[in-house]
């Protein structure tokens, strides 16, 4: 992880401030681009690109929190510090509840700034190194057969207890058969032992659905962010 790698988003509508920011930044090598309209941010922004969102509390038209949570609803994870000159603390109460990693209040010295979003970048990081994680074991996953599908629902369920003739005996196949079947499913999953799965795919996959996993949100409807500040 580099500065350059990532990039930090002001949304603020005081041209002097964002500015000033900006020049701040990019004295200390960080790379930023700053909006004025959180709509135009709102209509750009996908969350594609690594970094953090340094976001103004009292924008017009619309405050920093109703923002935060249409990013929410869009699934963007992006870390978000809050700047304000008037947010009081039930505002940052709810900011920090919401998952954002400070509510700094005007005038703020840019160190601080940097700490966070030295912070917001680590947590962006490591969250996107997880979710492509998630998304490898997904495309390992849905390589499966129905019936090996099956067999590493048993193994997960049994995990200390299971052998092929556990298995061949739960599933109503030979035991050569349940053999095969694992060695293929240990294959396919890219490990070396039963004991090796187990520890990667117990938790997450086995819960949201093996072979679904990863694709449940790809159908919301995206909201439109006008309509959700009138």
């Amino acid at each position: 992880m580099t500065q350059q790698s990532q990039t930090v988003f002001i949304v603020e509508d005081d041209d002097d401030v964002r500015s000033s920011l900006c020049r701040a930044l990019s004295l200390h090598g960080y790379v930023s681009e700053g909006f004025s309209d959180p709509l135009d941010f709102l209509n750009t922004f996908d969350g594609s690109a690594p970094g953090c969102i340094v976001l103004d509390y009292g924008l017009p038209g619309v405050n920093g929190l109703d923002l935060q949570k249409w990013l929410i609803e869009r699934q963007i994870s992006t870390p978000i510090i809050f700047i304000t000159g008037h947010g009081g603390v039930p505002e940052s109460v709810r900011a920090i509840q919401a998952g954002a990693i400070d509510f700094l209040e005007k005038p703020f010295k840019i160190s601080i700034l940097i700490q966070r979003i030295d912070t917001a970048f680590g947590l962006d990081a490591q969250f996107r190194a997880e979710q492509k994680q998630r998304s490898r074991r997904t495309t390992l996953l849905n390589s499966l057969t129905e019936r090996e599908a099956e067999v590493l629902y048993f193994v997960l369920e049994n995990p200390s207890t299971v052998s092929s003739k556990e298995i061949a005996r739960a599933l109503a196949i030979s035991p050569r058969t349940a053999e095969i079947h694992r060695a293929r499913l240990l294959q396919k999953l890219d490990v070396n032992s039963l004991v090796e799965l187990v520890a990667i795919y117990s938790s997450s996959e086995r819960d949201t659905g093996l072979r679904n996993t990863g694709r449940g949100d790809q159908s919301l409807p995206e909201p439109d962010p006008r309509k959700s500040f009138e």
